[in-house]
């Protein structure tokens, strides 16, 4: 059934109407990651509500192209005029940016695209290779294990919180009070509901679009002028370098993928972290550290490589349990829930949804392809993203965001939902709240009320079925709660230790 479902797949995705939006969605993906201060979340959130009329396989695949391409897309700002597109391109600026001032732009470009492209093949191969193990691990999963998975990725705000821990609970706690809008989802009890408009609840793809898409808006508003200053010229000469260079250095190529796959699998942590962890080993690693910073080609390969590799660990936690690793994959997993394709057992049931689990997974093996050929044959030209206007870039985005969210479910709270949640993220990012956090409440919560409920009516109203697996069977259920308390009081037990040793 397995190989008969991924036969289906490469069916599917040889069809002519399927390669156009899987390149559309890529292109999109890189200019949407080449514009500062945009990015995949925003870029997925713009497009969701515009995938509604396409068939779910198709609309699913149009995202991840956006996902995939704007990884690699965030690198082009990044050495050209030292700001990253994206967040997760952050460590590539401290050495593609000395590269382009040393004239070596095109051979930086290369290496991005290379080393992207490359990443993200292998990792999307290991995960379409290991996905059987995968399946049994995730059929084997019931509702107990699925709520105790959801609190998980609510612990791990303490983990992937910048600054202050208590910001980063707050966040969360105010995320899972979103979710408390509406007619509880098992009970039908309705909450905060006094109007009609908001018996279905918050709409999760209104917040997100708040949150990322109108919120950079009004951060970009603040700017004068283009993105970029400065002319920015390229020089072609450098990419047959730049690819020759990313070839000579597997094992960073390996080696930063598979950190990329393994913190992306973590859910909140996101390219951002594993694209500095990478870049952290590379340095660590390397037989001249003190060359980083100034223009070391190894640099660049490891952050690049960590970035799409994050793309494959992403996705994981998003379809096996319906928790983002990512705010790219919290956009996702609103196209999933959009589209009636529910994260968990179903996306891997050979009598569910496997087949289009295997659609995506080889569409995005397809879009590294793409990202490699457009990355090379583009790298002259993508110096013109940087000098759009913010003035065209700011209308257009908010124009396609009002209409996408309206057209949604038309219902207009949705339009003032977009609105108050672009403030909200707005003064979020200005004083250090983690958004990320507060997505995962959104995301979160609804899964966790929901099998939380279903677990306590297995088991007649007794907590004891998370704990107790001689009663119940259930040791995963036990291995997660002792992670999830670990979670939570691990950095005060290590705080009061580290005092104690100190005195």
């Amino acid at each position: 059934m397995t190989v008969e479902s991924f036969v289906g797949a490469i069916e599917a995705l040889l069809t002519v109407e399927t390669m156009i939006w899987l390149l559309a969605g890529v292109i999109i993906g890189i200019i949407v990651g080449g514009l500062p201060g945009l990015g995949p979340p925003l870029g997925m959130a713009i497009i969701l509500p515009l995938t509604l009329p396409l068939d779910a396989a198709n609309a699913i695949i149009l995202l991840v192209g956006v996902y995939s391409g704007s990884m690699y897309g965030g690198s082009i700002a990044a050495i050209l005029i030292n700001t990253p597109g994206v967040s997760s391109s952050a460590a590539t600026m401290f050495d593609g940016y000395p590269m382009s001032q040393q004239g070596r732009a095109a051979t930086a470009l290369a290496i991005s695209a290379t080393a992207s492209a490359f990443a993200g093949l292998f990792t999307i191969a290991a995960l379409i290779l290991f996905s059987p193990a995968l399946i049994e691990m995730v059929l084997a999963v019931g509702t107990p294990e699925r709520f105790l998975v959801a609190i998980l990725g609510l612990a791990m705000i303490t983990v992937v919180t910048r600054g202050s821990l208590a910001k980063g609970l707050l966040a969360g706690v105010a995320g899972l009070l979103v979710t408390t809008v509406g007619i509880a989802p098992m009970s039908l009890d309705q909450r905060y509901s006094e109007t009609m408009y908001l018996y279905d609840g918050i709409d999760f793809v209104a917040v997100l679009i708040g949150l990322f898409a109108i919120a950079e808006m009004m951060k970009l508003a603040g700017q004068e002028g283009g993105i970029a200053k400065d002319e920015v010229t390229i020089d072609r000469a450098g990419i047959t370098e730049g690819v020759r260079s990313t070839i000579n250095h597997p094992i960073t190529v390996f080696k930063s993928a598979n950190i990329g796959m393994i913190v992306g699998a973590i859910p909140g942590a996101g390219a951002t972290v594993s694209n500095f962890v990478a870049y952290s080993e590379a340095v660590r690693s390397s037989s001249d550290p003190d060359s980083f910073g100034s223009g070391n080609e190894i640099g660049v390969i490891a952050s690049e490589a960590s970035n799409n590799g994050t793309v494959a660990g992403s996705l994981v936690p998003a379809i096996s349990f319906g928790i983002p690793g990512s705010s790219s994959t919290a956009v996702l997993i609103g196209g999933l829930l959009m589209h009636d394709l529910r994260p968990g057992p179903s996306m891997f049931d050979p009598s569910g949804e496997l087949t289009l689990t295997y659609t995506m997974l080889l569409a995005l093996l397809v879009g590294n392809v793409v990202i490699l050929l457009f990355g090379l044959s583009m790298v002259t030209q993508l110096g013109y993203l940087t000098k759009i206007d913010t003035d065209y870039i700011i209308p257009m985005v908010i124009v396609l965001s009002f209409l996408g969210t309206y057209a949604l479910r038309i219902n207009p709270i949705d339009i003032l939902t977009v609105i108050v949640f672009g403030i909200i993220g707005f003064y979020m990012v200005r004083y250090n709240y983690s958004v990320i956090a507060f997505v995962l409440g959104v995301v979160l919560g609804d899964i966790a009320e929901e099998n939380l409920y279903t677990a306590l009516q297995l088991s007649d109203g007794s907590f004891m079925i998370f704990v107790n697996p001689l009663e119940y069977g259930r040791w995963l259920s036990l291995i997660l709660s002792v992670l999830i308390v670990l979670l939570i009081f691990g950095p005060y037990v290590k705080q009061w230790w580290e005092r104690r040793q100190a005195v």
